[in-house]
């Protein structure tokens, strides 16, 4: 039986990117099914991690530099271009973590979060908007008419409202966070422990 990762993500967030990036060789090397979990990280941050809204009304600088030095650095070790939108953070991805539905309905969830997260993160594409969002369902290979249906069907909506709550009622509180079994790991900085729980199960 293949050991499971469960993975947690929203677009909307760098460390994701990275996250989402490094995890797919990891699980290749310990022979891991990864089973994708989009969520609506905003949701997570208003049931049960609002201080993550004061940390950036007011910022500390010292930490606001060693952040964007740290996420150019782990970039750099992953190989990403990667840039800190200057135009829109944080961005509004309800449709686009919608759309990853659609892509997982037509085993291209890889491809598309691929899409995403470079628009966003490398690009500064505004993922809320129906241009960006048609590029990227284009690079995965969806069909624009199917994948703008699919994003406000009920279905859709509720599987995104579903996996949210399902992260907060294991005891996430953001994103990207992944589950070995019933261990938690939180942040890309945790797949060396998520390495090992999956070599130990």
């Amino acid at each position: 039986m293949a050991r499971q990762l469960d993975f947690y993500f929203d677009c909307s967030s760098p460390w994701t990117y990275l996250a989402f990036h490094a995890v797919q060789p990891l699980a290749a090397e310990t022979g891991t099914e990864i089973a994708w979990k989009p969520i609506l990280v905003g949701g997570v941050f208003n049931a049960v991690n609002q201080t993550v809204y004061d940390s950036r009304a007011r910022p500390n600088p010292l930490k606001q530099a060693y952040m964007l030095k740290d996420l150019a650095a782990w970039a750099q070790l992953y190989g990403l271009a990667i840039v800190f939108p200057p135009k829109v953070f944080p961005v509004n991805s309800v449709k686009c973590m919608r759309g990853a539905f659609v892509a997982l309905d037509e085993g291209k969830l890889v491809p598309y979060a691929t899409a995403a997260f470079e628009a966003y993160w490398g690009d500064d594409r505004d993922l809320s908007k129906e241009d960006v969002l048609a590029d990227i369902a284009m690079r995965a290979g969806i069909e624009r008419q199917r994948f703008f249906a699919g994003i406000e069907t009920d279905a859709c909506k509720t599987r995104l409202r579903a996996n949210t709550d399902e992260l907060i009622a294991r005891g996430g509180f953001g994103s990207p966070t992944m589950f070995v079994g019933a261990s938690m790991f939180f942040g890309n900085d945790r797949l060396p422990l998520v390495r090992a729980a999956l070599e130990a199960a």
